[in-house]
């Protein structure tokens, strides 16, 4: 494993396990949302974003570790290129158990994301999923597993090693034997 993509529902844990994965590993972990969200949270074209996002997984070696999910700027590129794909498939009360605590969290304590981004407490008294990270989750559950199920089963990942992990344990047991 030196080419992972870690996906999943916002609120799985696919920064945290990506991370986890760089460490232990050696690789260099590219998080898509950096990439994605310049500052004031303006979205950087498709374009530039697969432009970025070569030039990270270049520089690394061939040694990396995404997370994230993109698939409409990114193209697929790093799907495309890699060994192992990794897909956090918990449960929508787990997803929006930790995306709640994370969100309030990061808002309270004004913890800069990317690019010099913050949560703003507004975001929380607006419903636009666009905007509020807890409705998008919500709303986006069941579209992004369907996407993962499609992809799982039609070929899209085959040159690939892939695991779906559905719950903490299972993330747990297969960081302890990723090698």
């Amino acid at each position: 494993m030196v080419r992972i993509v870690v996906v999943g529902t916002s609120g799985s844990g696919k920064t945290t396990l990506a991370r986890a994965l760089s460490d232990k590993l050696g690789l260099t972990h590219i998080e898509l949302d950096g990439i994605f969200h310049q500052p004031d949270w303006v979205p950087r074209p498709a374009d530039e974003f697969q432009a970025e996002l070569q030039d990270r997984m270049a520089g690394s070696g061939d040694r990396w570790v995404t997370c994230g999910n993109y698939s409409s700027v990114s193209g697929d590129l790093h799907l495309r290129q890699a060994d192992t794909i990794v897909w956090l498939d918990m449960s929508r009360p787990v997803i929006m158990r930790r995306v709640i605590a994370r969100t309030v969290r990061r808002a309270i304590t004004r913890e800069e994301l990317w690019n010099g981004n913050r949560e703003p407490l507004t975001n929380f008294y607006n419903w636009d999923p666009e905007v509020n990270i807890i409705r998008w989750a919500w709303t986006r559950f069941e579209s992004t597993r369907s996407k993962y199920e499609e992809k799982a089963s039609d070929g899209s990942w085959s040159h690939a090693n892939t695991f779906r992990l559905r719950t903490a344990a299972e993330v747990a047991a297969f960081l302890d034997a990723a090698e």
